[in-house]
């Protein structure tokens, strides 16, 4: 009996032992083909060489220095190589230990700048429903998944919801795209006009919506909509790009691709492509500078933030991803694999939607495409697609809750950015199967060619 508590109290997952590129193997000698590289994470697959060289020079030199007394090279060189890469004036970079623990130091700093701004009545967040940034408590209380909420939701801050930005679902027909965006605007300055302007600190979103609904981008103009009603309020716009970021979409940060440019971004995920735990906040000048120029201390802190093997993976990652062109090939691969999902899935009785950017990509399941109607949760879709995939040796991300936290089932595929045109192409070949055998198992019935192919 396994001693650790699992994220399912009733089974043991199976025993990773090795990986190597884009595989990962079991202590029974079962591979599996990483195309969702973990929870979006494994930008440059497993055991990439320098990373690992990167890390063992590392701990040789020092494996830890609390940074209440020490800063490292390794710390200094990531913050700047960070700050470099940022759009704009965002120049200034806090380290941490994930995802969670940035969207957590977001919302810290951005308290503490509105209190050194002599505006300390500014308490209250807005983000939107059915979104997710994280575990901790503050983290946990701006996400908009109900379900997840629900347990912890008397321990929670109060945050105010507006829509999210989810066209298949929400865009009307005969509505046109700019009328739909326009009234996700419009909604969300009632929002803050509702809260009072001067008791909001800031509005957040996931430039591109991961897990929870599964490889959202936004509309064109959305964001800069959003950033207009920021400034027009004098209010912090704040990107999670925890899932999102560091290429995952073809770009460095994913919001480049919508001309904007936030306060504050948090970063998590492939910052360190798993080769460590290390997230950022990475903030604007002006942010940093009026804390300095106040109180002269963020009044913040874990143990491991900066930590320097954390560091030295991350900066690795970073220059890999420069040093061999990685953010084209996003591009050219996103191209591939979103034209195979479309050519093997476009005409799926059972998928309504296959949506992305880069290489985050998502197919949404219905029972009907005509309607839109959402497989029962009863049915656990989801988690059938996981099992089917796992057995058919391939690893994608299925979530439940796409809709509204109960209802819809959706899979993410986010492969490290060193897959081949070949890997893609197995990987859909083994996502077709996994789904008609996860379809059948709910006694839906699967399709001949597939059925074919899986027997």
């Amino acid at each position: 009996m396994s001693h650790i508590i699992h994220r399912s109290l009733r089974r043991t997952p199976p025993v990773a032992v090795s990986g190597e590129g884009i595989i990962i193997r079991d202590s029974k000698g079962n591979s599996y083909l990483d195309a969702s590289g973990g929870a979006a994470v494994s930008s440059l697959g497993h055991g990439h060489p320098d990373v690992i060289d990167a890390m063992h020079a590392q701990i040789d030199r020092l494996a830890y220095a609390h940074t209440a007394f020490f800063t490292t090279d390794a710390a200094e060189e990531l913050a700047a190589r960070i700050a470099y890469d940022a759009p704009g004036d965002l120049d200034h970079v806090y380290l941490v230990s994930g995802g969670s623990e940035a969207m957590e130091t977001a919302l810290k700093l951005a308290r503490q700048y509105m209190v050194e701004c002599g505006q300390p009545q500014r308490r209250l967040f807005i983000a939107r429903r059915q979104s997710y940034h994280g575990n901790t408590l503050g983290a946990l209380a701006l996400g908009g998944n109900a379900f997840r909420r629900k347990p912890y939701a008397p321990l929670l801050m109060d945050v105010a919801r507006v829509a999210p930005c989810y066209e298949y679902r929400d865009r009307a027909a005969g509505q046109s795209v700019a009328d739909y965006t326009a009234g996700l605007l419009a909604e969300l300055e009632t929002a803050i006009v509702a809260a009072g302007p001067e008791n909001v600190i800031g509005f957040c979103a996931e430039t591109v919506v991961g897990a929870t609904g599964g490889a959202i981008p936004a509309t064109p103009g959305y964001f800069k909509g959003v950033r207009a009603l920021c400034d027009q309020y004098g209010i912090l716009f704040i990107a999670d790009e925890v899932m999102c970021g560091m290429g995952r979409t073809g770009t460095l940060y994913a919001v480049e691709q919508e001309n904007v440019l936030p306060d504050l971004v948090a970063l998590g995920k492939g910052l360190g492509a798993g080769y460590q735990p290390i997230g950022a906040v990475v903030a604007r000048d002006a942010i940093v500078q009026r804390l300095r120029n106040g109180s002269g201390v963020f009044q913040h802190g874990h143990t491991y933030v900066g930590h320097p093997v954390a560091a030295a993976a991350a900066l690795a990652v970073q220059r890999v991803i420069q040093r061999d062109c990685l953010l084209g090939a996003v591009t050219v691969r996103g191209a591939a694999l979103r034209r195979m999902l479309r050519d093997a899935f476009g005409q799926h009785p059972h998928v309504g939607d296959i949506r992305g950017r880069g290489l985050l990509w998502a197919l949404e399941l219905v029972r009907d495409r005509d309607t839109k109607e959402p497989f029962a949760p009863a049915l656990k879709l989801h988690e059938a697609v996981r099992a089917q995939a796992m057995a058919c040796g391939l690893m994608v991300y299925p979530m439940g809750g796409t809709i509204d936290g109960e209802r819809g089932d959706h899979i993410l595929l986010a492969p490290p950015f060193i897959a081949t045109e070949a890997d893609l192409t197995e990987i859909v070949s083994r996502l077709q199967d996994a789904l008609e055998r996860a379809l059948g198992s709910i006694g839906v019935a699967a399709h001949a060619d597939a059925c074919k192919r899986a027997a």
